[in-house]
């Protein structure tokens, strides 16, 4: 049966009744960060994620018992270790066994103020032992903003251990009073370099040239 947790990060699995993880990225371990531990938990899980009216998380667990709902309990989340990415969803389903998860309903993708991706559903792999999640994909209509770069698109695929960003479907990027469309854009997230294909743009225009 579903089991309902609050809107909070929201982690690649969980515990019997909820989780409540950072998950670190597929590049490799951060020296002195701590480490995950993976539970034993049900091939699959759902998870539906609300908040209170007042903002703060509450944990609802639903069983298959006759017993009475209780109210909602605070959960104390770990600190994040650095390098971290953050995940919130409205629902999370996640199959243990195919080390896949589906977050969909106000879904959003951080990494820390460089990379910011939202969008309806976001579909997420990751390795068992950390997990560390090493690729994304959403769809539905994505807004992204990629170090004051903000995009949209109907979707994207992210690499997290080549740290490359795929925009695709046609794209529109801004900066300022400039704007790009073209049919698709590769992003480095280390570099910020942008590879456009069929390209349009509107290009603010600088100051012009003191004569000597």
């Amino acid at each position: 049966m579903p089991m309902r947790v609050p809107h909070v990060l929201v982690p690649l699995v969980a515990f019997a009744g909820a989780a409540l993880l950072a998950l670190p990225l597929g590049r490799g371990d951060t020296p002195g960060a701590p480490t995950s531990t993976v539970l034993a938990v049900p091939t699959s899980i759902t998870t539906d994620v609300t908040h209170t009216a007042a903002g703060s998380p509450t944990a609802l667990a639903t069983t298959s018992t006759n017993e009475p709902k209780k109210k909602g309990i605070d959960v104390q989340l770990p600190p994040r270790a650095p390098g971290n990415i953050d995940l919130s969803a409205d629902l999370l389903e996640v199959d243990v066994k195919a080390q896949t998860a589906t977050l969909t309903g106000n879904v959003v993708l951080a990494k820390g103020t460089d990379l910011s991706l939202k969008c309806p559903k976001i579909e997420v792999r990751y390795d068992a032992g950390g997990p560390r999640v090493s690729w994304a994909k959403g769809s539905g209509g994505v807004f992204a903003d990629v170090k004051g770069v903000r995009g949209e698109a109907p979707e994207f695929e992210l690499d997290l251990v080549r740290q490359k960003l795929s925009l695709r479907g046609g794209v529109r990027l801004f900066r300022g009073d400039g704007w790009v469309v073209a049919d698709g854009a590769e992003i480095d997230l280390d570099s910020a370099r942008i590879t456009m294909t069929n390209v349009k743009a509107s290009l603010p225009v600088g100051g012009a040239l003191k004569k000597p």
